[in-house]
């Protein structure tokens, strides 16, 4: 998929894929969800990502919308990972220096509404909404993050992985103090 906005991204009712397909791919995105809430940052990137991974979270504005047009902005980014600086990025969760977890977020990613399209070539276009529960310390106060998620997906060596990400934050906002979880 070539960079857009998400206004522009074809997602229309797709024909159904096979029960099999189906459940692997959202067992993924479980299992994916599970080793993020329980801070399994390596196994996460080792069991979830292909090596030619693109990982991105466009930032949104508030505009007036024009037909065909988008809020969300290609040219800026939330975060934008390849396979090596995700590997950066994990690689941090353990050195210490990794502030803004320290400590650990506790978290719980709700993934839903999950809707699988074949592509025909291979390729499965998955899309799925995300409710991120976050707190830290021991205050009151969390975070809640809300994302729309478009994952393209491949099966190498009879394992699904994850080749590019989009994810689409609700907020104009956030009203988290840092972005230091994975979406």
């Amino acid at each position: 998929m070539t960079e857009q906005a998400i206004a522009t991204i074809p997602f229309a009712i797709p024909p159904l894929v096979d029960v099999q397909t189906e459940r692997e791919i959202t067992q993924l995105l479980y299992i994916e969800a599970e080793l993020l809430d329980q801070t399994r940052y390596q196994e996460w990137y080792d069991t979830v990502f292909a090596e030619d991974l693109e990982y991105i979270a466009p930032t949104r504005s508030t505009r007036e919308r024009k037909p065909g047009g988008s809020e969300y902005h290609v040219e800026s980014y939330h975060f934008r990972d390849l396979h090596s600086t995700l590997a950066l990025r994990v690689n941090r969760m353990y050195t210490g220096h990794a502030w803004a977890e320290d400590p650990a977020s506790r978290t719980r990613r709700l993934v839903t509404n999950i809707r699988i399209e074949d592509r025909g070539d291979g390729k499965f276009l998955v899309k799925s909404y995300l409710l991120l529960y976050r707190s830290q310390w021991g205050t009151s106060s969390y975070d809640l993050i809300v994302a729309e998620r478009y994952d393209t997906l491949s099966k190498a060596s009879g394992q699904w992985r994850i080749s590019r990400r989009e994810v689409y934050l609700t907020h104009t906002v956030l009203g988290t103090p840092n972005l230091g979880v994975f979406l």
